[in-house]
């Protein structure tokens, strides 16, 4: 199934829903430039963002309910994170690897996002680990009766992890509240689409688990919004889970490692071309949403915000050496 594209202004969303999306795509753009650039002054030792995800990303958390659904996030899940409440500030301190970073102390790789207070577990770095999680935490709503949604996102290249297949299957043989949101950017770090998924498809493998599957277009807010609302809303009444496939861009390299040479100057300019942020500011300007200069000035606000948060991150101090090794045993309380 292919979702429809979004014509108008969703009515769930409404006019200042479609503003406050916009603002959380901007800002999540220019903390991930912002991120790059910490990077490469040597303040942090490795990144991980999500240009050319932000329309995917925010806009699919943005149907969710803070505090009260399950959501599982995967390392380019910067946008979902902002969206849902967690701030530059505790980024940063995440990044830097400072004492005070909310998410882990200091002991996580960035983006590994987690907050009680927001239901977000903590995930590993092996690829696809959240999802079998997700489906645990949706059996375990199912159990307790709660009228709660469990959402999982991440990368095509999970879905070639046996871990997917697994998860998938168990949610769709009990009908488990649970929404599975794949970012289909193209490429499993250097590797292709075509060299990963058979048959080119994520949303078509949802079949084989008896449950929908949904193709939309991640560069879309407003069709991601209502996709992800009705997939929720179809978990929360006890329906079973849905499978979301939202193709996406991957504007940047895999992460401050990569070079990236594996794509060409052709094909990179090619995807900037089809960048969603400028896109859907011009979407908004001729709906009347947004009025003349309200993104520069926007955009000129929160960078002055983001700059803010990077001096407080980095005047904070950084863990203590003699706590590196407390809480890998047991007694360690």
């Amino acid at each position: 199934m292919t979702a429809s594209p979004a014509t108008a202004l969703p009515p769930a969303l409404g006019r200042e829903g479609a503003r406050r999306l916009y603002r959380l795509m901007l800002l999540t753009r220019l903390l991930d430039e912002r991120l790059w650039i910490v990077c490469r002054q040597g303040k942090a030792h490795f990144v991980l963002t999500g240009r050319g995800h932000e329309a995917a990303q925010c806009a699919s958390a943005l149907a969710l309910r803070p505090g009260q659904d399950w959501v599982y996030l995967y390392y380019r899940s910067l946008g979902s994170a902002l969206t849902l409440g967690f701030t530059p500030n505790d980024i940063f301190l995440g990044v830097l690897g400072k004492a005070a970073d909310p998410i882990s102390g200091a002991r996580q790789l960035p983006n590994h996002f987690s907050s009680r207070a927001l239901r977000v577990p903590t995930t590993s770095s092996s690829v696809a680990t959240q999802i079998p999680h997700a489906v645990g935490t949706a059996w375990a709503v199912r159990v307790q009766g709660e009228d709660v949604a469990v959402f999982c996102s991440f990368g095509e290249g999970a879905t070639s992890k046996g871990e997917f297949h697994e998860a998938l299957n168990v949610a769709g043989i009990h009908r488990l509240p649970v929404v599975f949101f794949c970012e289909n950017n193209g490429w499993a770090i250097s590797v292709p689409l075509g060299e990963q998924v058979a048959g080119g498809s994520v949303a078509a493998r949802a079949a084989g688990y008896g449950m929908p599957g949904v193709l939309v277009d991640g560069l879309d807010p407003f069709a991601v919004y209502q996709t992800t609302a009705a997939a929720l809303e179809r978990a929360r009444a006890g329906d079973g889970p849905t499978l979301i496939e939202a193709t996406c861009l991957r504007l940047v390299p895999h992460s401050s490692d990569d070079s990236d040479r594996y794509r060409s100057e052709a094909e990179k300019a090619a995807l900037q071309a089809r960048d969603p942020l400028p896109a859907f500011r011009d979407r908004l300007l001729a709906l009347g949403v947004l009025t003349p200069g309200e993104p520069e000035a926007w955009a000129e606000q929160l960078q002055r915000e983001l700059i803010a948060a990077q001096d407080t991150a980095e005047a904070q101090p950084p863990p203590e050496p003699s706590r590196a090794r407390r809480w890998l045993y047991a007694e360690d309380r």
